[in-house]
């Protein structure tokens, strides 16, 4: 059975990959701005616009553990949020590469 992933794990991966722990691969993106990331055996869906990061619309671990933004704002925040000014623009720039 698959467990919840929190808005602050999957945060944590975000920032891992921001700093250069974890390596960032963009798999796919669509119109809509949703960019498709691999970070590590984590499958994480973004939403952008433009080189703008706004949220984070799904994760899955290499467990199968998920987590989703419907969740994650019923308990008051999304992942891209906890982020620092820094970690945000890191990611922003890893995602234009």
């Amino acid at each position: 059975m698959s467990a919840f992933l929190t808005a602050r794990k999957v945060c944590q991966r975000l920032r891992e990959a921001a700093l250069g722990v974890l390596s960032l691969s963009c798999e796919a993106r669509t119109e809509a701005g949703l960019v498709t990331v691999d970070i590590d055996g984590w499958r994480l869906v973004l939403d952008s616009e433009g080189e703008r990061l706004h949220h984070c619309e799904y994760a899955c671990n290499a467990d199968g553990d998920e987590g989703a933004l419907d969740s994650w704002r019923r308990f008051g925040t999304d992942p891209v949020s906890l982020l620092s000014t820094w970690e945000l623009a890191q990611l922003e720039r890893l995602l234009i590469e």
